[in-house]
């Protein structure tokens, strides 16, 4: 009796490759991306083949996001080390013959330019899962200094380029993974409260700080500039508070519901500035209003919080760690990009994420979500699969 063999379809040879996915968190990556091309179509129809390219970036992200998260965990680990030393190796060669731009120098020449300090986003809260990961159940407080010391190295040659943007972003990665690793609140406390007396006293005695001819050591000066432009845009509503001023104008004049799709009187008649990059949020808040907003800022909750809930099922440390920095990271993008366009934050490079134009920022986020997504796989596969009894 013959037998007959049927050939699987490419849809059934494909699905197996997408099993184990978080569909919660795929479809609030959907979500945001959706709301990222709207924004862009709108911001960006007249500008070049910003939307066009936007597109094309997301597809990007979206290969990388598949393809890492087909890598278990224990393989993302192992390349911890080398990325973070190869990283930390570029940002060295960027401050010994690095291509200024602007008065910045962060890039380098290697056949293709590339920013370095685009790869710590990731390496760094990697490293820091490693290094904890591999002491994990013997922790002592010389481990913590010597994360603080790993941190510590590649937000200073970020500092120096000078990028406050990307050092914040890094900062704040390395951080997540150090707080998420048991870190004492009898040393988060008293940097917290001595922030927070600081920031105090520059509102208070802001006029003083800020008067001409007086020079903060230890910022630079367009750093301090921004800081002071953040306590009174009004002091140069023309120069460095233009950008200020005009987002609040558009995220005020959106109202309840908006302008409407295609309808921001701010944004099409450019008083926005970069607004298909870190001012994006203002012209989306001026078409869709502050319904527009809150969606928005719902689904960047529910995305940290999806996040933070895999990074608690996940089986081991370095699981935990990454997964929480993961998190961390979208959370800060979010806050620092909405906080510096609302004129509570000062101005710095901060895209926000699936919305602001930028490649090099989409294939992070991509990577960054590759790896969320990859734990997730490895915590659902360890579900199906337990260990058998000793």
């Amino acid at each position: 009796m013959a037998v007959v063999f049927e050939k699987p379809t490419l849809l059934q040879r494909l699905m197996p490759l997408f099993r184990g996915f978080d569909l919660p968190l795929l479809a609030l990556v959907i979500l945001l991306a959706c709301a990222g091309l709207l924004a862009m179509y709108s911001s960006g129809y007249d500008h070049g083949t910003r939307f066009a390219d936007h597109g094309r970036n997301m597809l990007i992200a979206v290969g990388i996001l598949f393809m890492v998260a087909q890598v278990p965990p224990q393989k993302i680990m192992a390349c911890a080390v080398p990325l973070y030393v190869a990283g930390v190796t570029l940002l060295v060669a960027v401050a010994l013959f690095g291509i200024t731009k602007k008065g910045a120098q962060r890039w380098i020449n290697m056949g293709v330019v590339i920013q370095p300090s685009e790869i710590l986003k990731i390496a760094m809260p990697l490293m820091l899962a490693w290094w904890f990961q591999k002491r994990e159940g013997a922790l002592r407080p010389l481990d913590f200094a010597a994360a603080g010391l790993l941190l510590a190295i590649p937000v200073g040659l970020v500092m120096k380029q000078p990028d406050l943007g990307t050092s914040l972003l890094v900062l704040a990665a390395g951080l997540s993974v150090i707080f998420f690793a048991g870190l004492s609140w009898k040393l988060i406390l008293p940097p917290v409260l001595i922030g927070g007396a600081g920031i105090f006293a520059l509102v208070l005695l802001g006029d003083q700080l800020c008067a001409d001819g007086v020079r903060w050591v230890v910022l630079h000066d367009y750093q301090q500039q921004r800081i002071c432009t953040l306590l009174d845009p009004s002091r140069d509503p023309l120069g460095k508070g233009f950008h200020i001023i005009q987002g609040m104008i558009a995220i005020g004049s959106g109202g309840f519901w908006g302008k409407g799709f295609m309808a921001g009187t701010q944004t099409h008649l450019e008083f926005i500035p970069e607004r298909t990059t870190d001012f994006i949020f203002a012209a989306f808040s001026e078409e869709f209003g502050l319904a527009g907003n809150l969606f928005l800022i719902i689904c960047f909750l529910l995305l940290v919080w999806r996040g933070l809930a895999i990074a608690a099922g996940a089986g081991n440390l370095f699981g935990r760690l990454m997964a929480g920095a993961v998190s961390m990271i979208f959370f800060t993008y979010a806050f620092v990009n909405m906080g510096m366009v609302s004129g509570i934050l000062p101005v710095v490079g901060v895209p926000l994420p699936f919305i602001s134009y930028g490649g090099t920022a989409m294939v992070t986020l991509g990577l960054a979500l590759g790896i969320l997504m990859s734990v997730a796989r490895a915590q659902k596969q360890d579900t199906k699969d337990p260990k058998p009894a000793l």
